[in-house]
């Protein structure tokens, strides 16, 4: 035994060295990847000028909280309560909505406040007699997690960051005296007012509270608690202007105000946890995400979080196309928003208390957007949560009966139209995602269809819905066929033979909105007849056939069936003739009330609004792709930039973005539910997607430049490629897509039919 010791040493010694070796490599490999920093390419100024309506502030992937400021409102254009053409500051507050086009919630505003304290608002043009503070954009930091501010008025630095569901401040005083703190419940954004508010002080440094609220949602709910890392010497409660004694009160409108007795230079730290359930609930999310009192430690975490996401996309481009694109897939992560507690618990939308859901319940879906790109680019860098958007809409499904159309915070708005939910759990049940009650996921989708709103009546009898009967209705027909196609597809996979003739069926009722003549779809009245008079540019907002657009935007939206749309027009001639025509046509989009959600013009395309993105991709399906190329660059160049008005259109909670990240990548999601995204030109020299199991997909642009956007030829895993489209599973099991760019559109590459888009 003694002669093999030394041997049974070294190779111990050997082993430990090896492990240590290994284990110092796996070290500088993760410092290497922490010190990769895609947060520096984030500016979350980018849209929040004009119509962008983005959200400013500091959040986290998904989270419930949204902590930023507010300007006083001056119309559409502060839908999120922010834009940048303000100099103003009311406060800051925990909710908000990024790029909708309907303004709602920014409950619980908190304000720093040095000397007088007003109870009602400042105004644009008088920030002396009222509270809040004139501020420069010099002053103002914002970055990925982090938002932070100087008070022009009160002279005080304000820092914001946030987890999931709590919101952490920070402000520092310049002065030792009269240093207060405003909490108002009394006001959120827009269309939001208050229903019933309620404060408590539960200690020296806590307060809890709730805000019930009515507006876009009709019955919203947050409850919140409050600490502070300094104990409150005392505290006001008003109702509106009205005094309330005591350390608790409710009302309508409810505001405290709280003095601090600091030093020279002192800071006042505040963490508010906020809750769909209740505030002992929002309490217990502050302890189970931030239980300490260290500011840049959550500021460092949450950095961490955006840099985890953004890491999913590694691209090579030049430095500003860098901040364009990890800004847009930024702003693809600020909704869905997680919609229940640390511990599971969460308020559905019959108001019930469903206690330790086994899922991440979601809310703010706006689908009529997102189904279009949002969600398919879930399905390819967002594996984990799709089947909890899923289990989201069946909880929803069990609670109101139908699936969500536009829900936000726990309620249904029935903003927009069709029934996107559908293509969003079709489009995953055939991607894989089926961790699920698929049986139930059938039932939702099957029931939803079978309503008879707006117009879907009609449809059930295979009819068209007369446009003097019902409003919208082309916009509403030609959006339920999207979603009765993802129906019949369904019901084919799970051997429904009868609901998949049914559903194909009316899938095909677009049709029955076209006219030949003039080769437009147009709403048809009950007599049979067209409506007269037509004018395929007229658009008036909520009013007339169409949703926020005109017949020559509208005739394009069949992307489930392309070659179905082709053979209305008679020939692939006529269709080429007719979509080079939307894109060169420069009259004016007419209407008493046209729609300001429509922007972003290339002739009569609208990029700016989303029923126009695949439009540039259906020259696939006629064998022109060099078309889709060129366009795809110069909406990319027209309304993708790196200003504050860097969005061309409301970025509609993250659809906007998923566009140009796709299209960056050189593929969209024209179908929204058939796993095939068709080709177009790359805007960046390469993208390496990590999907899950750290498999990754690479694209590389060979030969890119300004001038080389059109695909040559194509080579995937080494091997020659021909089609104009490529596979979700191409995506996903990983491989290599080269594409070779030059400055001249290819006579052969996608041009046989065989190539084109299945």
């Amino acid at each position: 035994m003694l002669v093999k010791q030394p041997k049974i040493v070294f190779l111990f010694l050997t082993a430990i060295s090896v492990l240590f070796t290994q284990s110092t490599f796996a070290q500088a490999k993760t410092k290497k990847q922490a010190r990769t920093d895609y947060t520096k390419y984030v500016d979350p100024i980018i849209g929040s000028a004009k119509h962008g309506h983005v959200f400013v502030g500091a959040n986290v992937p998904f989270g419930a909280v949204q902590l930023g400021p507010v300007n006083v409102f001056e119309g559409w254009d502060w839908c999120s309560g922010y834009n940048y053409a303000s100099n103003t500051i009311l406060g800051f507050t925990h909710t908000h909505l990024s790029g909708t086009g309907i303004g709602d919630l920014s409950d619980i505003l908190i304000l720093p406040i040095s000397g007088k304290v007003n109870l009602t608002k400042g105004t644009k043009t008088d920030m002396e007699n009222g509270y809040g503070s004139y501020f420069s954009h010099a002053n103002e930091v914002s970055k990925a997690g982090y938002y932070s501010v100087l008070l022009d008025k009160y002279k005080i630095k304000a820092e914001l960051t946030a987890s999931e569901r709590v919101g952490f401040h920070k402000y520092s005083f310049e002065s030792a005296t009269d240093s207060h703190i405003l909490l108002d419940l009394a006001d959120g954004v827009g269309w939001d007012k208050p229903v019933k508010t309620f404060i408590k002080k539960t200690g020296k440094n806590s307060l809890v509270g709730y805000r019930l609220s009515k507006g876009w949602a009709d019955d919203q709910r947050v409850f919140f608690a409050i600490e502070f890392s300094e104990p409150i010497t005392n505290m006001a409660l008003y109702d509106s202007i009205s005094s309330i004694k005591g350390n608790e009160g409710e009302a309508v409108r409810m505001k405290a105000v709280l003095d601090f007795n600091l030093k020279k230079g002192k800071t006042v730290l505040i963490k508010v946890g906020i809750s769909p359930v209740s505030y002992e609930n929002a309490l217990a999310n502050i302890k189970a995400e931030i239980p300490h009192w260290d500011f840049s430690k959550t500021v460092q975490e949450a950095k961490a979080k955006w840099n985890a996401e953004l890491n999913k996309i590694k691209i090579q481009a030049d430095e500003d196309t860098k901040t364009i694109f990890y800004t847009a897939l930024y702003h693809t992560m600020f909704a869905p928003s997680i919609f229940n507690d640390a511990n599971g618990d969460y308020r559905g939308t019959d108001k019930k208390v469903y206690r330790n859901a086994g899922f991440t319940n979601y809310t703010t879906f706006s689908l009529w957007d997102t189904y279009r790109a949002l969600h398919p680019l879930y399905t390819i860098i967002q594996p984990d949560k799709i089947s909890d958007i899923v289990k989201s809409f069946l909880a929803i499904y069990q609670q109101q009966g139908r699936l969500p159309v536009w829900h936000l915070m726990g309620n249904e708005t029935n903003t927009m139209n069709g029934n996107h939910s559908i293509a969003v759990i079709v489009d995953a049940y055939f991607k894989g995602f089926r961790d699920y009650d698929v049986e139930l996921a059938y039932e939702a989708i099957k029931k939803t269809s079978m309503q008879t709103r707006a117009g879907m009546n009609y449809v059930q009898k295979l009819e068209y819905i007369p446009a003097d009967v019902e409003i919208e209705s082309v916009g509403n027909a030609l959006e339920y066929a999207i979603d009765d196609w993802c129906v019949a597809q369904m019901a084919k996979a799970l051997n429904k033979q009868e609901d998949y003739e049914y559903f194909s069926k009316r899938a095909k009722l677009y049709s029955l909105y076209f006219d030949t003549k003039t080769e437009f779809m147009r709403g048809k009245l009950k007599n049979g007849q067209w409506r007269e008079p037509f004018n395929p540019l007229s658009s008036s907002h909520r009013e007339d056939d169409y949703v926020e657009g005109n017949a020559w935007q509208y005739t394009w939206l069949v992307p489930q069936d392309p070659y179905g749309l082709i053979t209305l027009f008679g020939s692939e001639e006529k269709f080429i003739n007719k979509l080079d025509t939307l894109f060169t046509l420069e009259e004016g989009v007419v209407g008493d009330n046209a729609s300001p959600d429509i922007s972003g013009f290339i002739g009569q395309y609208a990029q700016g609004n989303e029923p126009n993105h695949h439009i540039p991709y259906l020259y696939a399906y006629v064998g022109q792709p060099w078309k889709t190329a060129k366009l795809v660059h110069e909406i990319a160049e027209k309304f993708y930039t790196s200003e504050p008005d860097g969005l061309c259109g409301n970025e509609d909670l993250g659809q906007m973005s998923a566009w140009y990240i796709l299209s960056s990548m050189g593929f969209y999601s024209v179908n929204p539910a058939n796993g095939i995204y068709v080709l177009g030109s790359p805007l960046v020299e390469s993208a390496t997607i990590t999907h899950k199991n750290r498999l990754s997909f690479k694209m590389t642009a060979n030969g890119l430049s300004k001038d080389n956007i059109y695909i040559q030829k194509a080579e995937y895993d080494g091997k020659p490629y021909t089609k104009s489209y490529i596979t979700h599973e191409m995506i996903v099991k990983g491989g290599e897509l080269k594409l070779y760019m030059g400055n001249k559109p290819s006579a052969t590459f996608g041009v046989k039919k065989e190539d084109r888009p299945m």
